[in-house]
């Protein structure tokens, strides 16, 4: 006797269909997310992120720890083998002496690094004051200090001669800053946008051709930090190891601050978002927006570096400034 049901069958036609390939969703447009510079933003928050005071003091006491016990065993290294074989412990004795000589110079270098930070700070701070001073007493102060900051440096000889011809011929503060800012700040200016455009290259290149995690983050933090130091170099204010750490960070807290580290809908992203490079490739186009991002914070170090600010020359442009480096790089629509 058969099981099967009596009667008409009923389909419900109302029912979901059976998952097919009609039913998957459609590629998402890369146009409609554009590149966002990830990269660059991680690199900023490692930048600026402060420690926790906890961690200041646990950093701190780790390290004064470390610093006794391994020179309390150093000492008595040193001592016993002075006992046992005299000529071999007086030889490790005069190595660790040469260390510790090393190890002051270098903190000699650090100390004279942030003063001459501090240096450019003055300068700068006074310049901007003296622009608006009612006498030209301020100004001629600062082209005093400005053209002593600069003495040494064979390059700007000229420079310095063509504004030393030229000051008697000025009896405006305004003026007289300009001026200066004319001569002394142009030709560095030049060779601090050549820095800058060689860092948002290579920053735009490993991101775009290197597809290791963190390789990006690693590249734009230290290419950034490599940036910034030559730009402070250009502009007479060397840094070192800690200095240029400081630097960076009061650079990146200006940009993260304005929100200038991040995507935004300006030159970036019309230069990547609707472009051919964007939709096609999105690793190339993290590539162009982290090297366009790294272009905002080296004129973002050209400003804190410089000891005049931009008055009368035109603060560099970013558009400009990623265009140059890029050129020939990435292809663009």
């Amino acid at each position: 006797m058969s099981d099967a049901p009596k009667g008409p069958i009923l389909i419900d036609l109302d029912a979901p269909p059976e998952q097919g390939p009609d039913m998957a969703p459609p590629v998402p447009d890369l146009a409609a997310h554009p590149a966002q510079g990830r990269a660059m933003q991680a690199a900023a928050v490692l930048a600026t992120r402060k420690p926790s005071r906890l961690s200041r003091w646990f950093w701190g006491l780790l390290v004064a720890f470390v610093g006794a016990v391994v020179s309390v065993a150093a000492w008595d290294f040193a001592m016993g083998l002075v006992a046992r074989q005299p000529v071999l412990g007086w030889a490790v004795t005069g190595l660790g002496a040469a260390l510790l000589l090393v190890a002051l110079i270098i903190i000699i270098r650090e100390l004279a690094a942030f003063s001459r930070l501090a240096r450019i700070d003055r300068l700068q701070h006074a310049a901007r004051e003296a622009a608006l001073a009612p006498d030209l007493a301020p100004a001629r102060a600062v082209v005093k200090d400005l053209t002593a900051l600069y003495a040494a440096r064979d390059d700007l000889d000229w420079h310095r001669d063509r504004l030393n011809e030229r000051l008697n011929d000025v009896f405006d503060a305004p003026a007289l800053i300009a001026l200066a800012e004319a001569e002394l700040m142009a030709p560095l200016d030049v060779r601090a946008l050549q820095e800058v455009e060689a860092a948002a290259r290579q920053v735009a290149t490993v991101t775009a051709l290197v597809p290791l995690a963190m390789a990006d983050v690693v590249a734009a933090l230290t290419s950034n930090i490599r940036m910034i130091r030559r730009v402070a170099e250009v502009y007479g204010g060397r840094s070192g190891m800690l200095g240029s750490w400081r630097l960076t960070r009061a650079v990146m807290t200006h940009l993260v601050a304005t929100g200038a580290v991040a995507m935004g809908d300006d030159m970036i992203g019309s230069f990547v978002g609707g472009g051919v490079l964007g939709k096609l490739s999105r690793r190339f186009g993290e590539g162009v927006v982290n090297g366009a991002l790294t272009a905002r914070v080296g004129v973002a170090a050209m400003e804190v570096c410089r000891p005049v600010p931009f008055t009368k020359r035109t603060r560099p442009s970013v558009t400009a400034t990623v265009k140059r480096a890029l050129t020939g790089l990435f292809s663009q629509s």
